[in-house]
């Protein structure tokens, strides 16, 4: 079914990083994103309330923009729009939500992290987006989820997913959950043939889920891995 999820990623971790650190008092706002190949990602950008010559020198200096080009300049609201083409890092997390069927439907940054608004065909191609993300390396969090139909003011949450249950249920029985622990996070990792800070992402997102199952509360992400 149709779903439509909002999910964070800190400004560090992701495109711009350099840029909104330099110039903090800057808007932004993504009007489209296109993927050009696996990596290739050439989004479409107004920026606003700061100077157009200090946004030249910001993006020249960011890692993460590989080139930019000023396209229009609206000199009545003080906001320059701007085609960018990310780097390999940034666009390998971009092209993580093409490749699973992912829309973007809305980016936007604030208080140090993007928050992009994704629409994608089936709720598990936005399970497998998350994964792939965080693959990239990048921490990202669904805030909320909601499936075609419903009001999106409402947030959704998942049953624990098939690695999910299996990560948890094999941390019981080897005694991670013992006292005192009988192994260590990295020895279960090696053992489920994961990283240490994948494996530590799926417990803290299992161990989440269960427990706002037990006190009938939304846990306000979806379980994705």
């Amino acid at each position: 079914m149709t779903t439509i999820a909002e999910l964070t990623l800190s400004t560090d971790e992701f495109a711009l990083a350099e840029t909104l650190q330099r110039l903090p008092e800057m808007e932004v706002r993504v009007e489209s994103v296109v993927a050009e190949g696996p990596v290739r990602t050439t989004p479409l950008v107004w920026f606003s309330n700061v100077d157009p010559d200090a946004i030249d020198e910001a993006l020249e200096d960011d890692p993460t923009v590989a080139d930019y080009q000023q396209l229009l300049e609206n000199t009545d609201d003080d906001e320059w729009f701007y085609r960018l083409q990310y780097g390999e890092d940034v666009g390998s997390v971009c092209c993580a939500v093409y490749s699973n069927g992912g829309t973007l439907l809305d980016a936007q940054v604030s208080e140090g992290q993007w928050t992009l608004r994704l629409l994608f065909p089936e709720r598990e191609e936005l399970s497998d987006a998350v994964s792939a993300i965080e693959e990239q390396g990048a921490r990202v969090d669904v805030r909320r989820m909601v499936e075609a139909g419903q009001d999106e003011d409402l947030e959704t949450t998942a049953a624990l997913t098939e690695p999910q249950q299996e990560a948890i249920a094999e941390a019981y029985r080897q005694g991670y959950y013992d006292v005192p622990r009988e192994i260590s996070l990295e020895e279960l990792a090696n053992e489920l043939n994961i990283s240490h800070q994948a494996l530590s992402e799926r417990l803290r997102r299992a161990n989440r889920v269960l427990a706002s199952e037990q006190l009938d509360e939304p846990t306000g992400e979806l379980a994705t891995e």
